[in-house]
């Protein structure tokens, strides 16, 4: 399961400060986002989920992204993503002129009802009509499955059960399938066995991994999905973050932290790390918060 020798050469980071970091803060100005966005453009990351097209009535902090986007100062390296829960969100996003949409399900039945409203296969079946349509319109799709190893409502879940909902979402058409550890929860053995049953059903090139670090796990798990051969990470600039339907959840890994741990073992991020602190102190600031990093606050 551990093999040092398979770690990949160079990381994808997923930078996702500005919609799942974002949409736990009670109060964030859209110029705040705006300016939050054209920093991380300017880091070298490639790849930003700038904004989310749910109901404003379950997410209000989210309720602008389309002036978001459409404000920002767009870098041409830079794919902006959006997340879009349905038909009537991905129409949004288009019209905001997102490169990427990402649709969501949980591995958990008691969390799919809670965090959007019905059961995995009503979510599965909502998304074929919206996958069509990205079709049309050339836009690749990225599927997130939330409760990989535990679920705040139903404990435990089994490996075989994410293996078979990320392959769903893989033959639904999602060109990834980004799998969540929503509560922080998972130690780098669990993580371990959750990745040997998936990528029986998708080849690793598929998956990323988007670990929450409530449990101060994250950086362990994100070895362990390294040595296994994963290439893309999820994180957020200053840790921020948190899942508004799981009570506790601290936010996302910190993205200065994976980017520390990626340089020493040798793998290429093209990510500036200085850069990437310094936007997380700035939108701290704002927050009136200090960054959950734990290299941002060393190197401050």
């Amino acid at each position: 399961m551990n093999n040092i020798n398979k770690l990949p050469k160079a990381v994808t980071i997923v930078e996702m400060g500005a919609r799942d970091g974002l949409q736990n803060e009670a109060a964030v100005s859209t110029e705040a986002k705006i300016n939050l966005i054209n920093q991380l453009s300017l880091t070298g990351l490639t790849h930003i989920e700038a904004g989310s097209f749910v109901s404003p009535k379950w997410v209000p902090q989210m309720a602008d992204s389309k002036h978001v986007l459409e404000k920002i100062s767009r870098q041409p390296n830079v794919i902006y993503s959006a997340l879009t829960p349905n038909l009537q969100g991905f129409e949004q996003a288009i019209q905001s002129k997102v490169n990427q949409v990402a649709i969501f399900t949980s591995s958990s039945e008691s969390f799919c009802k809670k965090n959007i409203n019905c059961s995995i296969a009503e979510s599965l079946k909502r998304f074929v009509p919206l996958i069509a349509e990205a079709k049309r319109y050339n836009i690749p799709v990225r599927g997130y499955l939330s409760c990989v190893a535990d679920c705040p409502y139903d404990g435990a879940t089994k490996p075989e059960q994410v293996a078979a909902i990320a392959k769903e979402l893989f033959d639904l058409g999602c060109y990834e399938v980004s799998l969540g550890d929503t509560i922080g929860t998972g130690t780098p053995l669990r993580i371990g066995r959750m990745l040997e049953a998936v990528q029986r059903n998708i080849p690793i090139n598929h998956l990323a991994v988007h670990f929450h670090d409530t449990w101060g796990q994250a950086l362990a798990n994100i070895y362990q999905a390294l040595t296994m051969g994963v290439s893309v990470i999820d994180s957020s600039v200053a840790g921020l973050g948190g899942c508004p339907y799981a009570v506790g959840a601290s936010g996302n890994v910190a993205t200065e932290d994976v980017l520390y741990m990626c340089r020493g073992l040798g793998i290429e991020t093209g990510v500036n790390l200085n850069d990437i602190a310094k936007t997380g102190w700035t939108i701290c600031h704002i927050l009136n918060k200090q960054p959950s990093s734990k290299v941002s606050l060393a190197l401050r």
